[in-house]
């Protein structure tokens, strides 16, 4: 499939996280089969500002490419100084997505991720003029409204298209759901039926059974994955194996899940030093683990270790352990 001028390998997609899809998370993920990947948020102010975390935020691996780059924000003049002047210059960001979705009070206090739901002729304005200003595609996610009483995907999903949007990513839920109860895909369906160019789904995402029953029952192009990824690299894999060939590749091994664990705590340290890696791996090693034998035991140890080999070596001990038994 294509999004504007950009060729995708496949339609199964890493979803943006905060605090997850980082850089090295990307990478996995891509050598995992994922077709494409969204980088964390980035504020559009902070880029505009040149604040140096928020830039941090926009490392991209030629390994990842092509690559998605995901802003937020609802200033419309930021928004088009930030594309025009930053992003448009940049040669290793493929495609800027803008997030409509975010449920988060911080940014919806602001204005921004899905208090935009609210604000139909700012999206459309939006959208519009990034979409003027940008040599690269412009895309969108949102959510299928902001509460129960206010539905309203499918009238902005045609606004985004209508402004000139190359595609949108759909999260099944309202603002006031956050990740609870399950996601509407009829609300993914109605928008597809509704527009022209690439839809996609997201939201309860976590077999690769669940990616083909949400392609078969809302036609949407492509599918995309978020907090069923955590720990399971192996999802896109396994999903692209079941949509294109009907092939169901088994769960990785405990070993394999590890192995993968191992490389991914290397690879952050080596990105973010040992402080940083260590603090922000811990959670990673939980979803790695997660349903392994003894798995809440090993996360208490790896939750007070604050050194790279010694957490190196309790994972390493784990693998023999589990191994031998």
């Amino acid at each position: 499939m294509k999004i504007g001028n950009i060729e995708i390998k496949n339609r199964v997609f890493l979803a943006p996280m905060a605090g997850v899809t980082d850089v090295i998370f990307r990478v996995i993920c891509k050598q995992m089969g994922a077709g494409l990947v969204y980088s964390e948020m980035v504020s559009a102010k902070g880029l505009y500002y040149k604040d140096k975390k928020t830039e941090e935020l926009m490392i991209i691996d030629e390994r990842e490419r092509p690559s998605v780059l995901q802003i937020f924000g609802s200033d419309v003049e930021v928004m088009k100084s930030v594309v025009y002047n930053n992003l448009n210059k940049r040669n290793d960001i493929d495609i800027v997505d803008i997030n409509m979705g975010c449920p988060t009070p911080k940014i919806v206090k602001n204005g921004d991720g899905s208090a935009l739901m609210k604000e139909p002729k700012l999206i459309g304005k939006i959208v519009k003029e990034v979409t003027e200003v940008s040599n690269k595609p412009i895309t969108v996610k949102i959510r299928a409204g902001w509460d129960d009483s206010s539905i309203n995907a499918v009238d902005i999903a045609k606004i985004i298209e209508d402004s000139g949007a190359s595609a949108i990513a759909v999260h099944g839920r309202t603002r006031e759901q956050f990740y609870s109860g399950a996601a509407d895909w009829n609300i993914i369906k109605k928008v597809k039926e509704s527009t022209t160019i690439p839809i996609i789904g997201n939201g309860d995402i976590c077999l690769p059974e669940d990616g083909l029953r949400m392609i078969e029952q809302t036609g949407c192009d492509a599918i995309m994955i978020g907090r069923g990824s955590r720990g399971n690299p192996w999802l896109f894999k396994r999903t692209v194996a079941l949509l294109e060939n009907g092939t169901h590749i088994p769960l990785p091994l405990p070993s394999e899940r590890l192995d993968v664990c191992l490389e991914h705590l290397r690879a952050l340290c080596k990105l973010k030093g040992d402080r940083i890696g260590i603090k922000e791996m811990r959670k990673h090693i939980a979803w790695y683990i997660k349903g392994m034998r003894d798995s809440a035991e090993v996360k208490n140890k790896i939750n007070t270790i604050a050194d790279r080999e010694q957490m190196e070596r309790e994972l390493l001990n784990y693998k023999e352990l589990i191994r031998e038994n």
